[in-house]
């Protein structure tokens, strides 16, 4: 993305907090149409069960909405959301929560130039079923700083800022997570 595209969109991101902080409704509605979807996505990942990723991300923009009062631009409107919403994952994982089993976000396979066979669809299903399930298996804050990393392409100091250390710390967070998960998936290779 050009830096001032990602400059813009942050400034905007920023701006609409800012509208909703004045009481534009309006903007909180841009807000939640464009991050309810990452976000359900991002909980997911954390918490392993749909039903409960939707009711977290509701508990996420429910406490967004109640502290735009209080909203200061100091970091970027991303790194505060992602931050509630690990805190509220966090907190789901150490109470127990959510229970195994929940639906899968990514359902079916992509179709580029042919249709694969049942057999291709099978194993690519079975390869990412278990890159999640690796990914899953992480401690909890190596599993958010990969699920921020890779699928919400997060910077460092980003990441830094949601789980409240260094960057070096989550330098050193993220080479044990990939580490872990090139053991456990060597076979894949």
């Amino acid at each position: 993305m050009d830096m001032g595209v990602a400059s813009y969109a942050i400034e905007y991101d920023a701006e609409l907090m800012l509208r909703v902080k004045d009481g534009d409704p309006a903007s909180f509605g841009v807000l939640l149409s464009k991050y309810r979807g990452p976000v359900i996505h991002y909980l997911h990942r954390m918490v392993q069960n749909r039903d409960v990723a939707e009711e977290l991300a509701q508990e996420v923009f429910l406490r967004v909405y109640k502290a735009r009062a209080t909203y200061e631009p100091a970091a970027k409107f991303t790194t505060w959301l992602f931050r509630i919403a690990t805190h509220l994952a966090l907190n789901a994982l150490r109470d127990g929560k959510p229970e195994r089993g929940g639906q899968s976000l990514d359902g079916g396979v992509e179709h580029a130039d042919g249709r694969p066979s049942a057999e291709q669809q099978l194993i690519r299903e079975s390869r990412l079923d278990m890159v999640r399930r690796a990914v899953a298996a992480l401690p909890e804050k190596q599993r958010a700083a990969v699920l921020m990393h890779k699928y919400q392409e997060m910077e460092y100091s980003q990441i830094a800022k949601v789980l409240g250390c260094s960057e070096s710390a989550v330098k050193s967070l993220l080479f044990r997570a990939y580490e872990t998960l090139r053991a456990r998936l060597a076979h894949l290779a």
